[in-house]
């Protein structure tokens, strides 16, 4: 029998998931997340075979919790909507043994779970197309660092004293980041930034 836990925040998914995989006569749901905190404690705790998880939940994401459990001798599934390639690259990373997308049809999941306990690693294709395709951050170190704060809400006066650097040296940061990321403004460059999971 195939023990899994699950972590999803949204309940209706978390439970419809649960219900389709405990239909499967080799498989049982033994643990339910609604993040991955509780998941990593549940793992810990029940030592199932498979951790199926989100990745964006309240509190610790799936990708800290699957890089928390790296080693623990669960096999970690990545479940997700997003096929951003930061994301991906983080996830192989931290070893997940599957990588797939929540638009894959249902019943390809149980044989996916199946599949895993085999010892095959599952990846989405288009993430690998993306992953050997996919654009290099064009950011430096420091222009990463002050995006960085402009995303926590930081102004330049804050920011400039953060990195002490003058607020003249944040402008220029800024201007050079809005030009490499071709956005007219910051909000449109952290959105941008986002999309392409250079967000670590």
């Amino acid at each position: 029998m195939i023990q899994i836990v699950i972590a999803e925040d949204q309940r209706m998914l978390l439970g419809a998931l649960a219900s389709l995989l405990d239909l499967e006569e080799d498989m049982k749901v033994v643990g339910k997340a609604a993040g991955g905190e509780e998941a990593v404690k549940l793992v810990r705790e029940l030592k199932p075979d498979i951790c199926i998880m989100d990745i964006e939940m309240p509190g610790m994401s799936g990708l800290e919790a699957a890089e928390a459990l790296k080693g623990s001798g669960c096999k970690i599934m990545i479940l997700t909507t997003f096929a951003r390639a930061g994301y991906f690259e983080r996830a192989m990373k931290a070893g997940v043994d599957a990588y797939l997308l929540k638009d894959s049809p249902s019943e390809e999941l149980a044989q996916s779970v199946r599949s895993v306990m085999a010892g095959r690693r599952l990846y989405a294709p288009e993430l690998l197309e993306e992953a050997y395709s996919g654009e290099p951050n064009p950011l430096t170190q420091r222009e990463k660092e002050v995006l960085g704060l402009i995303a926590d809400g930081k102004n330049t006066k804050e920011i400039a004293s953060q990195l002490f650097i003058t607020t003249g040296t944040v402008r220029n940061y800024i201007s050079v980041i809005l030009d490499k990321l071709d956005v007219g403004n910051r909000i449109e460059a952290i959105t941008r930034f986002k999309e392409k999971g250079w967000f670590k």
